[in-house]
C-alpha cells in the first residue's frame, strides 16, 4: 500500500505542474521522465503510464471530475483534483489489466473518505447510463464509448460497492473498545452557555476581467512592404548587371567605315554605339584582379556546347562585320566624340543633383533635432499635470472604498440572520438522498442477474460453434492428381503445347533477346566515343576563344584606366554651397539652444551596402542609353574618397 501511495503522490505532483495552454504532452512526459531516473524501472513504468493516460484521456477525466465537484464533491478541495483524475483513470482504462486487488490496494493508500466518495459517484449506475454516456459519446463514438469502457464499469459496479462498505466499517470497528477491557469513568458535560456561532464572511466578489485579445500572427512576422522592397531591389541589381555585361559583350573593337552616301544597316546602329567612358572622379579605380588562367573549370556537356555555339555565332558576326569594312562602311568617330562630351556633361549634372539631395538630407536632419528639442520641453509640462490629476483620482478611490466597505459589513449581518435554518432543510435532504439509494441499489442487483445469465447463454453458443468448426477440421480430404508435364492438354486450341515444350521456346527467346541487347549495347559504346571526341574538339576550340577575349579585354581596361586619370575632379555648384551655408546655421541654432545634460536621439544610420569584389572588379558604364547609371550611394562614396 505504501508502494503504490507514494507512486500516485508523484503522479499527482506532475500533473500538478501540467498547463495545458503552455505545456506540450511530449515535451511534459519527456521533462517526467527525466526527473524519475532515481526510482526503480516498476516505479518508473507504473507512474509514466498514469501520467501518459491522463493526458491522453483529458477531456473524459475532466468531464467525469468536473461534474463530482458540482454535485457531492462541492466541499472537497480543489487541490484533490488531480487525486480523482488517477482514480477516474485507473478505474476506467486500468481496471482489467491491473486487477481487482492491485486496485484495492491503490485505493486503500488512499484518504478513505475521499476515495470512497469518489468511487460511489464513479460507479453509480444511474450516471453511468446516463449523462457520462452521452457526455464521452461527444468525443468518441457510441458503440466504441458502451462497449470498452461503460459495460466494463457496470460489471465491475457490485465488486467496487463492497470496497467501500468494507473500506467505511474499517474506521468503526477499530475505534470500537475490546470487551476485555474495564469499564472507565465517562465524564459528564458541564450545563454551559452554549457560544453564539462564528460570524462567516463573506468572500469578496471576483472582477471579471474583459477578455483581451490575441496578439496578431504580424507581429511577430516580418513586413510585407519591407520583404517586397529587398525583392525590388535584388531584381533591379539583377538587372543592371545583365545590361552591364550585355553592353560589354556588344562593345565594337574598331570603328565602322563606311561612305557619306550609303544608308545606315538596320540593327547596325546599335552595336556601332560603344559604351562611353565615365566622368572621371576624384577616387581611384578598383584594382583589377588578376585572372587565373590555369584555374580548373569543370563544365558539363550542355555547357561546352552552348559555349561553343555561341564562339561559332560571335565569328560569323566578325566575319559579316569584316566584309561590309572590305565593302566601304562609313565611320561614326565624330558622332562618338560628340556623345561622349554631352555624356559627360550630363555626368556632371547628376553629381551636382546627388549633392544638392544628400546637403538637403543633412539640412533636415538639423531641423528635426530643433524640433525634438521642443517636442521634450512639452511632454515634460504635459507629464507634470497628469501627475496632478493621478493624485486627486487616487484620493477620491479611497474615499469610496471606506464606503464600500461598511455597506458590506451591512450586508454581512443580514446574511447571517437567514441562515439559521439550515440544519433542519440538510437533515431532510439527507433522508431524501439514502431513500434514492436503496431504490437504485435495488434496481442495480436485477440488472446484474440479467446481465449474467444472457453471458452464460451467450458462452454455452460459442462452445457449441467452436464445438462444430474442430469436428469439421478433422474431416478427411481428397488430394490431387499427378501431372505430366510431356503431354499437351488436348483443348483442341490453336498452338497448345505441352509444359516441356514451353519451356524450351522461352528458352530460345531469352537467347535470341540477349544478342540483341549486347549489339545495341555495341552500338551505343560507339556512339559515346563519337560524341566524346566531339566534345573534345569543342573544348579546345572554346579555350582558343577564351584566351583571345581575355586578351582584349585586358587591352581595353588599360585603355579606360588611363582616360580616367587623365580626367580632372567635378566642379562646384552654387545649389550646393548655399546649401551648405544653410546647414551650419542650422548647426549653429540647434547647439544654442540645447539645455545642459540634454542629449539629442541618436539617428538612424543607413547601412552601407558592400560590394563584391566580382561586382568592383567590373568595368563601369557611362550615363549613356545603353549603359547603366551609378548608383546614388555609390556616387556619394566616390565623392567622400
Amino acid at each position: 500500500m505504501a508502494y503504490y501511495g507514494k507512486c500516485i503522490e508523484i503522479a499527482m505532483k506532475h500533473l500538478d505542474r501540467f498547463q495545458p495552454q503552455k505545456d506540450s504532452p511530449e515535451q511534459f512526459l519527456e521533462a517526467a521522465a527525466a526527473s524519475l531516473q532515481t526510482l526503480s524501472p516498476q516505479k518508473q513504468a507504473f507512474i509514466m503510464e498514469i501520467l501518459s493516460g491522463c493526458l491522453e484521456y483529458r477531456k473524459l477525466l475532466t468531464i467525469v471530475v468536473d461534474a463530482f465537484y458540482v454535485r457531492d464533491g462541492r466541499l472537497c478541495p480543489r487541490a484533490d483534483y488531480s487525486l480523482f483524475e488517477v482514480l477516474c483513470y485507473l478505474a476506467t482504462f486500468q481496471l482489467e489489466e491491473l486487477g481487482f486487488q492491485v486496485f484495492r490496494d491503490v485505493v486503500q493508500a488512499q484518504p478513505t473518505h475521499k476515495a470512497c466518495k469518489f468511487l460511489r459517484f464513479l460507479f453509480n449506475p444511474l450516471n453511468l447510463g446516463s449523462w457520462i454516456k452521452d457526455e464521452w459519446s461527444l468525443v468518441y463514438e457510441t458503440s466504441h464509448v458502451k462497449e470498452n469502457w461503460i459495460d466494463p464499469l457496470m460489471r465491475w459496479a457490485p465488486e467496487i460497492q463492497e470496497l467501500i462498505n468494507q473500506l467505511q466499517r474499517e474506521p468503526t470497528s477499530q475505534l470500537s473498545p475490546p470487551k476485555s477491557k474495564a469499564k472507565v469513568t465517562e465524564p459528564k458535560e458541564l450545563s454551559l452557555t452554549t457560544p453564539r456561532p462564528r460570524a462567516i464572511p463573506v468572500p469578496e466578489p471576483v472582477p471579471q476581467v474583459a477578455e483581451t485579445r490575441p496578439v496578431p500572427r504580424s507581429t511577430y512576422e516580418p513586413p510585407k512592404e519591407q520583404r517586397l522592397l529587398e525583392m525590388t531591389k535584388r531584381y533591379n541589381r539583377w538587372k543592371a548587371e545583365e545590361l552591364l555585361l550585355q553592353a560589354n559583350i556588344k562593345e565594337l573593337r574598331c570603328a565602322v567605315p563606311r561612305s557619306r552616301g550609303e544608308p545606315q544597316l538596320q540593327g547596325q546602329g546599335a552595336l556601332a554605339a560603344p559604351r562611353p567612358p565615365p566622368t572621371p572622379i576624384t577616387a581611384r579605380p578598383h584594382p583589377l584582379p588578376q585572372p587565373n588562367d590555369n584555374a580548373p573549370v569543370k563544365l558539363n556537356t550542355a555547357a561546352i556546347l552552348r559555349e561553343g555555339a555561341l564562339y561559332q555565332r560571335q565569328g560569323e558576326k566578325e566575319l559579316q562585320r569584316v566584309d561590309r569594312l572590305v565593302d566601304g562602311a562609313g565611320d561614326f568617330s565624330e558622332f562618338l566624340e560628340w556623345q561622349r562630351r554631352m555624356q559627360a556633361k550630363d555626368w556632371e549634372e547628376q553629381l551636382a543633383a546627388g549633392e544638392v539631395r544628400r546637403l538637403r538630407g543633412k539640412l533636415s536632419h538639423e531641423e528635426a533635432a530643433l524640433a525634438r528639442q521642443q517636442v521634450a520641453r512639452e511632454k515634460r509640462r504635459t507629464a507634470e499635470l497628469k501627475k496632478e490629476e493621478t493624485a486627486e483620482l487616487m484620493q477620491r478611490c479611497t474615499e469610496r472604498r471606506l464606503r464600500e466597505e461598511k455597506s458590506m459589513k451591512k450586508l454581512v449581518e443580514q446574511v447571517m440572520e437567514t441562515q439559521k435554518n439550515v440544519r433542519a432543510a440538510q437533515t431532510e435532504l439527507r433522508k431524501g438522498r439514502r431513500r434514492i439509494a436503496q431504490e437504485v441499489t435495488e434496481e442495480n442487483r436485477e440488472l446484474l442477474q440479467r446481465s449474467a445469465e444472457a453471458a452464460k447463454e451467450e458462452q454455452g453458443q460459442r462452445r457449441a460453434l467452436v464445438s462444430q468448426l474442430r469436428a469439421l477440421e478433422f474431416q478427411p480430404t481428397r488430394r490431387g492428381k499427378l501431372v505430366d508435364l510431356t503431354q499437351t492438354p488436348g483443348h483442341g486450341l490453336e498452338g497448345e503445347m505441352s509444359v516441356v515444350e514451353l519451356r524450351e521456346r522461352l528458352a530460345l527467346l531469352k537467347e535470341t533477346r540477349r544478342r540483341q541487347e549486347e549489339e545495341r549495347r555495341d552500338q551505343i559504346i560507339q556512339g559515346k566515343r563519337a560524341k566524346s571526341q566531339e566534345l573534345r574538339d569543342t573544348v579546345e576550340q572554346v579555350a582558343l576563344c577564351r584566351a583571345a577575349m581575355g586578351r582584349s579585354a585586358a587591352l581595353r581596361w588599360e585603355e579606360k584606366k588611363a582616360r580616367w586619370a587623365a580626367a580632372g575632379a567635378p566642379s562646384q555648384d552654387e545649389r550646393v554651397l548655399e546649401l551648405q551655408r544653410r546647414i551650419q546655421e542650422k548647426a549653429a541654432e540647434r547647439r544654442a539652444r540645447a539645455a545642459p545634460g540634454h542629449v539629442p536621439a541618436p539617428r538612424a544610420v543607413r547601412p552601407k551596402q558592400r560590394v563584391s569584389p566580382a561586382a568592383a572588379a567590373r568595368p563601369r558604364a557611362g550615363p549613356g542609353p545603353g549603359a547603366v547609371r551609378r548608383p546614388e550611394w555609390r556616387r556619394r562614396r566616390f565623392q567622400k574618397t
